[in-house]
């Protein structure tokens, strides 16, 4: 692997401020919620969630919470770490975990590389990345997240057999996407029809970031890869 792009693979941290409350949670709620990174990694990664859970999935850049929220309610035996570097996104996934006592989701609010970098070898039974930040312009296609040497830390930390899902609406980063999937050794796309790749997956909530893409007239797209 080499060395990891210089920069932040996102944009801007903070957007409004935030209310007194949210500010509150942020400050007393996130260090309970929060993944330490200063401590080694458990050698079980169920073990980090306050909740009795049998399997473990993560969810980078979960931006406005929909798809990582809806997914802990409806399956509280599954553990979802949440990473988002946006202020404003963190504090409504702390406020909603904090108030629906979500026992199931640790989070975190800087880099994911910092995350896979951290978890034990083959501790995850599905990723998710959804919508993320495209990067559109060509001089910026090097910020994106999805790159050959992220994909070997997906692969690296994602059980043999598990899957990797991706969800974008612009066509250059499913494109994108789809290449270094495909180049990588250890990630098989496994869609058969079109079908496959334009329905999303079953107990699929929406996102606003989707919902904006529809808005504005363009198309999600939802790839499915097998870590082989």
């Amino acid at each position: 692997m080499t060395d990891r792009y210089e920069g932040s693979f996102f944009g801007r941290r903070k957007g409004k401020p935030l209310s007194p409350r949210r500010e509150a949670l942020m400050e007393n709620e996130l260090p309970r919620l929060a993944l330490d990174l200063g401590s080694p990694a458990p050698a079980d990664t169920k073990d980090l969630f306050e909740g009795d859970v049998t399997e473990v999935c993560l969810e980078v850049g979960f931006g406005g919470g929909e798809h990582l929220l809806h997914r802990a309610r409806t399956n509280p035996q599954t553990g979802f770490i949440g990473v988002e570097p946006f202020v404003g996104s963190m504090a409504k996934a702390v406020a909603a975990v904090v108030d629906e006592g979500l026992a199931n989701v640790r989070l975190y609010d800087d880099d994911a590389v910092n995350v896979l970098d951290w978890l034990p070898q083959a501790s995850l039974d599905l990723a998710y990345q959804l919508y993320p930040d495209p990067w559109p312009k060509k001089r910026h296609w090097k910020r994106r997240f999805i790159n050959e040497d992220n994909l070997d830390r997906y692969a690296r930390v994602l059980k043999p057999g598990s899957e990797f899902r991706f969800a974008s609406d612009i066509d250059t980063y499913i494109d994108w996407t789809l290449r270094h999937c495909r180049d990588h050794a250890r990630f098989e796309w496994l869609a058969e029809t079109a079908a496959d790749w334009k329905t999303p997956w079953q107990g699929w909530p929406g996102t606003r970031y989707e919902a904006k893409a529809i808005r504005e007239g363009r198309t999600g797209r939802y790839l499915t890869f097998r870590r082989i």
